[in-house]
């Protein structure tokens, strides 16, 4: 079939084989224009698929040579429809990784529930014996949860009073006012049951019971806190709550990981990027779209690639002391909270308009950074061609352990 994009919201439902394989490649050899370093032997990836997921997978195995063992749920192509963008990301980096000689296996399926636990025990006990870096990077709305069986649906919402403020229609290209109802009890704790620590303590815990974790292991779990004029609907919202549930987690199993396997848990707050999930996010796109355009007219914008390239060769396998921040995290938003860009940001807010978003913001950025993220708009890749949608990936495990 011939895959051109369908844009719905802030959704893309369309993705392309081609397209998503040339931007795991780029991301491939952004890391290995930088050279190997000594990192982690064995990752698992809780969230492998797209964004600082996907890019922490292609930096453990393209960067350190790690054997990569990534879970997710993502999508096949069927007749009618292509498969997922994550689908097709993570059968180009399986296909390029073993190209290179490297272990990488998938398992796809619900990361929250108990059966997939259980298949990704028993694939590193089978394969692998132990990992020695474990990255949490799941972007789920609902989670079905193992244990009571209730489904937790999380919200974008304000606490305690309405929010007013603006955003974007990134394709349209209208800037226009929002206002959000806050968001009920019940709703708060929706959003942390999803998007909090719980599931992440869940696997640490499953993974140390069945000693799989490797002597001096490290888990990372990635957040975002973004700058004050988001705080309304982000830190001081509902995924704020969400966050700071993650960061009482990442402290519990901090202890818990240094006593068993004198291991580390962490916390990586990172850098605004488009993504699936920030998307979804009122008021976001149109701030980064406007960050995009300050930190490069800077020389100081990053991807996710980069970004996951400084944490792993400047934070967590560097051969000096790691830099952390008084609350024990690690700030990978570094450039993007100093001073001079946020200044710079919060005097050009308040003039946007639909007039003149195009000239005051990076919006052009953002749509190609959306559409790269479904495997559109990339150079060397034919789309008026005819392509096969379905694409296999042939280390996939799914279900039950037999």
């Amino acid at each position: 079939m011939i895959i051109q994009p369908k844009i719905r919201g802030f959704i893309c439902t369309t993705a392309h084989p081609e397209g998503c394989a040339k931007a795991v490649l780029q991301q491939i050899n952004d890391v290995q224009s930088k050279g190997t370093f000594k990192g982690p032997k064995s990752v698992l990836i809780i969230g492998a698929s797209t964004g600082y997921g996907l890019a922490s997978r292609i930096v453990s195995a393209f960067g350190a040579h790690a054997n990569t063992i990534g879970v997710f749920y993502e999508k096949e192509a069927d007749d009618k429809r292509t498969a997922s963008a994550g689908w097709y990301n993570s059968a180009a980096f399986e296909r390029f990784a073993h190209r290179d000689g490297l272990y990488a296996k998938s398992i796809n399926g619900d990361a929250f529930s108990k059966d997939i636990k259980e298949k990704t025990v028993h694939l590193i006990q089978q394969d692998l014996k132990q990992v020695d870096l474990v990255i949490y990077s799941l972007a789920s709305p609902r989670r079905q949860h193992p244990l009571t069986g209730e489904t937790h649906s999380s919200v974008l919402k304000p606490i305690g009073q309405a929010f007013s403020g603006k955003t974007v229609d990134a394709f349209r290209g209208e800037v226009k006012d929002i206002t959000i109802a806050p968001a009920t009890t019940e709703e708060i704790e929706n959003t942390i049951a999803v998007m909090g620590g719980e599931d992440w303590e869940m696997w640490i815990d499953y993974l140390t019971q069945n000693n799989v974790l490797a002597q001096g292991a490290i888990t990372v779990a990635y957040s975002y806190i973004g700058p004050a004029l988001t705080y309304a609907i982000y830190k001081e919202g509902t995924i704020g709550r969400a966050k700071a549930h993650l960061k009482k987690t990442s402290i519990k199993l901090n202890e818990q990981l240094q006593k068993q396997v004198n291991g580390r848990a962490f916390v990586s707050v990172n850098k605004a990027v488009v993504t699936q999930a920030s998307a979804a996010i009122p008021v976001v796109p149109l701030y980064i779209s406007l960050l995009f355009k300050v930190m490069k007219e800077k020389h100081l914008h990053e991807g996710c690639i980069e970004q996951m390239i400084r944490l792993f060769k400047d934070y967590l396998y560097t051969s000096s002391n790691m830099q952390l921040d008084e609350e024990g995290d690690i700030r990978l938003d570094d450039l993007e909270m100093r001073e001079d860009i946020q200044q710079q940001i919060a005097s050009l807010w308040p003039k946007i308009t639909t007039e003149n978003v195009s000239e005051l913001t990076d919006l052009m950025g953002y749509r190609e950074d959306f559409y790269h993220l479904f495997g559109f708009n990339l150079d060397d890749v034919n789309y008026d061609a005819e392509v096969d949608p379905v694409v296999k990936i042939s280390s996939i495990e799914t279900g039950s352990i037999a």
